[in-house]
């Protein structure tokens, strides 16, 4: 399959600017270019998509330029919202742009980074007003949806003027590195064929630079995509561990999760309908979602981190939590919350004190029906002592009510 028939395939054309990208994109060797604004110091899995894409063009031949907004990160994208986005200072843009060059040469290693601020930076207003805003009418740019969304409840010049300065990158990486294509969410149309115009002004109109978007990440009902109970599932596994973030992807419904599998993994059309036919022959068995958190895990963490999240995964399905590590314990309760026992404690007084009794009678007849775990083994005897020295790591002990129901345990 080709490359352009491929991508449609996957759902991952939105629109292209110029038919002829599509043969070009098959045929020819290109340098194409796709940013981020550093507004925090990782990326989360909605910025994922684009990633994706842009290693799908690298690895067919295409030469990809990732381009750190350190300096339109300071200005900020006017958003479809009602508000404009706080305004970061320099330190802050600086050091989030850091943490993002970390992820991106993980995700793309052999792309080329470069930081906007590094030439946003010499700017001066003279020559932006000059130089770069002559080219600009003021009609065309508030034709734009994002501008003409934010008309009635108020846009800043700042933020109004983001599509000249994002427009500037795209003709500085033409003019510098031969960059003729840019790529973007759908909802950075209007800053992309801005971008076209300042080339075409600038280069004269038979310059040849083109744009390509792909569809926003959204679930088949309508909800958000990006989100677990506890936030924003973020790429950096200090603020969304390995294990959520494989959960994340395993808790994929049926409605969506063949889709997940196209856009987000680079498993085959083959591959990828056996898999269909699985889910819908076998839906129990989530073999879909299964290989999905495997293949975007991996992909983002590694094969170790992958096998450390499906290890804690299949502990606590199974209830042998007594496999699994201290530093394991912390990742997989990292949301729970916590116990804390400064003495040993009867085993009956530390369901009421979990909440996984509402009386001793309840407590009692939870151990004696063998509903009660503690560490991973069965308990039926209703006058055990939970004590330190039983402890995993002589720190943690976990009990578990029924199948599913856990709570942990903090011994000081």
């Amino acid at each position: 399959m080709k490359l352009f028939e491929d991508l449609k395939w996957r759902n991952l054309v939105y629109a292209v600017t110029d038919s002829e990208l599509e043969s070009l994109l098959d045929e020819a060797k290109l340098t194409f270019y796709m940013g981020a604004d550093p507004t925090a110091d990782s990326l989360h899995v909605g910025h994922l998509l684009a990633y994706m894409v842009a290693k799908r063009l690298m690895d067919a031949g295409h030469n990809p330029i990732l381009v750190i907004g350190g300096g339109t990160g300071l200005i900020g994208d006017p958003s479809f919202k009602n508000s404009e986005r706080p305004l970061l200072t320099i330190a802050e843009s600086l050091s989030n742009a850091e943490g993002i060059v970390r992820q991106v040469k993980n995700l793309l290693p052999t792309a080329t980074i470069v930081n906007n601020y590094t030439w946003l930076s010499s700017l001066n207003a003279i020559e932006f007003l000059r130089d770069i805003g002559k080219n600009f009418n003021v009609s065309y740019m508030m034709s734009k949806d994002s501008v003409k969304s934010r008309i009635d409840s108020g846009i800043s010049f700042t933020e109004f003027a983001y599509q000249i300065i994002q427009a500037w990158d795209f003709e500085y990486l033409y003019d510098k590195n031969n960059c003729t294509l840019q790529i973007g969410g759908q909802d950075q149309w209007g800053n992309i064929t801005s971008g076209l115009e300042l080339i075409r002004k600038v280069h004269g109109f038979e310059a040849k630079a083109f744009g390509y978007t792909f569809p926003l990440v959204t679930k088949a009902d309508g909800a958000k995509f990006g989100k677990s109970e506890s936030g924003s599932v973020w790429l950096d596994p200090a603020k969304t561990s390995v294990y959520e973030f494989y959960q994340f992807w395993i808790n994929t419904s049926d409605d969506d999760a063949i889709q997940r599998l196209k856009q987000f993994t680079f498993l085959s059309k083959a591959e990828i309908e056996a898999l269909e036919a699985e889910l819908k022959a076998s839906p129990h068995l989530r073999s879909a979602q299964k290989k999905l958190a495997e293949e975007v895990t991996k992909l983002v963490h590694g094969e170790e981190a992958l096998q450390e999240a499906i290890k804690i995964t299949d502990a606590l399905f199974s209830g042998n939590v007594s496999e699994l590590s201290v530093k394991e314990i912390e990742t997989a309760f990292n949301e729970f919350e916590k116990t804390i026992l400064a003495e040993d404690i009867e085993l009956v007084d530390l369901l009421i004190k979990t909440n996984l009794a509402s009386s001793k009678r309840q407590a009692r007849e939870f151990v004696q029906t063998g509903a009660v775990a503690l560490n991973g083994q069965k308990i039926s005897d209703v006058s055990l002592v939970v004590t330190k020295a039983s402890a995993i790591g002589n720190k943690y002990t976990i009990l578990r009510k029924g199948k599913k129901t856990y709570a942990l345990c903090v011994h000081e």
